[in-house]
């Protein structure tokens, strides 16, 4: 059974903003006025008719377990579009302690992706937007829970959209494909992007090679742009940005372990387009070297003493197997990092406001997973699965009272939760 909700068009896309400025405005207000935390955007973002989402402020608007207004045009067509997409995905995602919470984060991920050119980060204005990693990491769960033909279409935007130097932009604007401000360009970007591809390949049914060489630029540019800036692995990349969003002055793990993990991707998906695998292979040895040597301990700045989640970036599934000692650093940072609600900030250099993030909580869940910490991975996939919205959805921020804060959904805090429980049930 095929979803109802048809392409996106100009119109559909800032659908529902109407009449919400006063929400969005108070937002742009309190990110000047205040220092603190954000307030929670909305419960949830829901369908009001085929093709069209609005915010939601009040639970109850919404039909229960579903990302459909109670109200909404068409709504029993709705509500059979997101049965089906339960309907293809594993048999896992409907069994043990985690179904609830698996089944939410597929919704959160679709009404964040179905009919637009790839998934956005969010729904509230500032999130909006196509950024590589998320999209990368959408595209692996898309294709986790059956729905290849949306993680292709994310790939294939990532392709798109990417320079013909390799390089991609922080973010883009889902219509335009272009950067929506001048943000720095964000390196980690191709090591997404590679990752993400291979991932995808091994996921697909029979017949995977014709969807990786239809994804061959974004292989050969990705690639080279790694080797170049690498200078084949004998170097360190420039510092610049990360998933922190924050400029930098030394280069960070959270860039180096994307790129080796790009690398080794590529070392699977070289020979798919017809291309020698060596140099890449020799180029990521000598990387990793040079990331032992200078990030000892897993610091998140080479040569420096201040370890981040970035450490997970080490491990399965970024990596085909963890990075010596990876798993033992992850193991004493956590609580080093936990904050007063229960979930995790990003690193030790974070500023200590008693925030739980919930993407470097649902990150560090996946690195337990793939490394055998079942028990540690449940325990955080519980705490996400008790800090959803009202509505059901994954917020970015819980505070330290418990409540959850800015934008929800987002799609990166779902799509690795999707990733965590498939690993957990594999």
């Amino acid at each position: 059974m095929s979803d109802p909700q048809p392409g996106l068009s100009r119109r559909g896309l800032l659908a529902g903003v109407a009449g919400l400025a006063g929400v969005l405005g108070g937002t742009q207000w309190w990110l000047t006025e205040h220092p603190g935390p954000m307030p929670l955007l909305s419960q949830t973002v829901a369908w009001a008719r085929p093709g069209q989402r609005e915010f939601v402020q009040d639970p109850s608007d919404v039909v229960p377990s579903s990302r459909v207004l109670a109200d909404a045009t068409s709504r029993s067509q709705l509500l059979a579009g997101e049965q089906a997409w339960r309907d293809a995905a594993p048999a896992w995602s409907r069994e043990g302690p985690w179904a609830s919470l698996v089944d939410g984060a597929m919704l959160d991920v679709r009404v964040l992706t179905l009919g637009l050119p790839a998934t956005v980060a969010g729904w509230s204005q500032r999130w909006r937007y196509v950024w590589p990693r998320d999209a990368s990491t959408a595209a692996v769960a898309l294709a986790t829970i059956g729905q290849p033909a949306a993680a292709l279409a994310n790939l294939s935007y990532l392709q798109t959209v990417q320079s013909p130097d390799g390089w991609f932009q922080a973010r883009y604007d889902p219509l335009t494909g272009r950067a929506p401000d001048d943000r720095t360009r964000q390196l980690d970007g191709v090591g997404w992007a590679l990752w993400a591809t291979d991932q995808v390949r091994r996921l697909l049914p029979s017949g995977a090679d014709p969807a990786v060489t239809s994804l061959a630029d974004l292989v050969r540019r990705s690639t080279a742009l790694i080797l170049d800036i690498t200078d084949h692995g004998y170097q360190l990349p420039p510092a610049g940005p990360d998933y922190w969003e924050v400029s930098e002055r030394v280069v960070t793990l959270g860039t180096v372990a994307m790129l080796a993990a790009g690398l080794e991707a590529a070392t699977h998906l070289l020979p798919i387009i017809g291309e020698e695998a060596s140099t890449a292979a020799l180029a990521l040895r000598q990387f990793d070297e040079l990331i032992a040597g200078r990030f000892p301990g897993f610091p998140r700045h080479a040569d420096g003493d201040d370890p981040d989640v970035s450490v997970a970036f080490t491990m399965p599934p970024f990596r085909d197997r963890a990075e010596p000692g990876a798993v033992a650093a992850l193991a004493a940072l956590e609580p080093r990092i936990t904050r007063p609600g229960g979930g995790l900030a990003p690193g030790v250099g974070w500023r200590d406001d008693g925030i739980s993030w919930t993407p470097e909580t649902a990150l560090v869940a996946l690195a337990h997973a793939g490394s055998a910490r079942e028990a540690d991975a449940g325990s955080l996939l519980n705490w996400l699965r008790a800090h959803r919205t009202a509505a059901g959805s994954l917020p970015e921020k819980v505070l330290a009272s418990g409540e959850p804060a800015a934008v929800a959904p987002l799609s990166w805090t779902a799509s690795l939760v999707l990733l965590a429980v498939a690993r957990l049930s594999s």
